[in-house]
């Protein structure tokens, strides 16, 4: 299966970041994930899980490179 988007992982603030997050698991931002499992790291909880419910990453990449993300709060 896959999913158009993957948001339901949970997420921390970032410390000193207005609004910036974090999955809780792999620690990378949402901004990097960009809502795809294949942005999250291969070692990443949410993503083992994900997979091992038979949800697919539609790249091989660890990580999605941010493209579209403002680097300013």
């Amino acid at each position: 299966m896959i999913r158009s988007y993957y948001i339901d992982y949970p997420q921390e603030h970032i410390e000193g970041q207005a609004h910036r997050y974090r999955c809780v698991f792999c620690k990378l931002e949402t901004t990097a994930i960009n809502g795809h499992l294949d942005g999250h790291a291969a070692t990443c909880t949410y993503r083992k899980q994900m997979e091992k419910e038979g949800f697919e990453c539609l790249q091989s990449d660890a990580v999605t490179p941010m493209k579209e993300a403002d680097d300013y709060d």
